[in-house]
């Protein structure tokens, strides 16, 4: 796979599943734009990662829920490196408890950065993708989108959210030659995970058949394939990577 002179904004890319998709990305030769909200250092961190191994990158603060700051992110990517060709919109959060006990905020804060960020930077990145004739759009949802988790009401729903949203889009645009992609991870070790009981972790490993937690740079495999030139013929596909947790449809 190779990605030379191609220009990729990845949300929410100062740590975990997004670090490891900035770095893949930028080690098949894209320019990396490296999104954070509030960590600027472990945004530098990550630019400074891709830079000693050749690679160019910036970084780019932005709250991708807000839609004047997605606007300003994707224009960064354009003014810096002159184009935008990859889009991941990997931002996200949780605010995990039984629906009982779920507050308005609990859930319009979900909402905000997992199902409306994807939608403000897929909009502002629709015009120069549009513009070009060319386009690769990765969402990361989750196998909880698919399957539903208790005490992830607000989470699941938004995650589902991106896969509609990902199959709409895909054939608003196929014929501009822009794919749209969904990436559904399993259990991940990522600090978003470190929360959980040891108990709830080895209850995920277990119902995974492949005996594993999986990694961030599993995530980060599958979405260098779907934004390559190898995938150019898929789009509206849901990728579950999960070790075959969630075994549905």
């Amino acid at each position: 796979m190779d990605l030379k002179d191609k220009v990729a904004v990845i949300t929410g890319s100062s740590r975990g599943i997004g670090r490891a998709i900035a770095l893949k990305l930028a080690g098949l030769g894209a320019k990396v734009v490296v999104n954070y909200r509030t960590n600027a250092e472990a945004a530098q961190e990550v630019v400074e990662a891709i830079q000693a191994q050749g690679g160019q990158a910036i970084a780019v603060q932005a709250d991708v829920g807000d839609a004047e700051d997605a606007k300003r992110l994707v224009k960064a990517a354009q003014t810096t490196y002159g184009r935008l060709d990859v889009l991941v919109n990997n931002a996200g959060l949780h605010r995990d408890t039984l629906l009982v006990r779920m507050s308005e905020d609990d859930w319009n804060e979900v909402m905000h950065t997992n199902l409306r960020g994807t939608f403000n930077c897929t909009k502002a990145a629709m015009r120069p993708m549009m513009k070009q004739r060319y386009g690769r759009i990765v969402n990361i949802s989750s196998v909880s989108g698919l399957a539903g988790n208790p005490g992830q009401a607000n989470y699941s729903a938004a995650k589902a959210g991106v896969v509609g949203f990902t199959k709409a889009v895909a054939k608003e645009v196929g014929s501009r030659n822009i794919t749209v992609n969904v990436v559904a991870p399993g259990y991940v070790l990522t600090d978003q995970t470190a929360y959980l009981p040891e108990e709830l972790k080895a209850k995920a490993i277990e119902m995974t058949p492949l005996g594993r937690a999986g990694m961030p740079e599993d995530i980060a495999n599958a979405v260098a394939f779907l934004v390559s030139e190898e995938a150019s013929f898929i789009t509206g596909v849901v990728l579950r990577v999960d070790g075959g947790l969630a075994m549905i449809g």
